[in-house]
């Protein structure tokens, strides 16, 4: 039966980090799968650096071009057909 255990690698060494295998002494077959690091950015910068990219956005008037919003969805929708729906 396959058990999975959470644990910090440190140079050749797991540290548990909650619950203990239970193996004995005998060597125990593992298999280590590495999580990616969690961000180190604190979320005021990320929220700083997110407000930043949408103000170019909103400053690059890139939908300046469409003076009616409604029309142009319908429009864009009528490109295909909705799956599950006969036009």
């Amino acid at each position: 039966m396959q058990r999975i255990f959470e644990a910090i690698l440190k140079g050749n060494l797991l540290e548990w980090a909650n619950e203990v295998p239970k193996q004995g002494d005998r060597p125990v077959r593992v298999y280590v799968t590495l999580q990616e690091e969690r961000s180190t950015l604190s979320a005021e910068f990320r929220r700083q650096r997110i407000v930043e990219i949408l103000e170019k956005i909103a400053a690059s008037n890139v939908f300046a071009e469409i003076s009616d919003p409604v029309e142009w969805q319908r429009e864009l929708r009528q490109d295909r057909p909705l799956p599950g729906r006969d036009e």
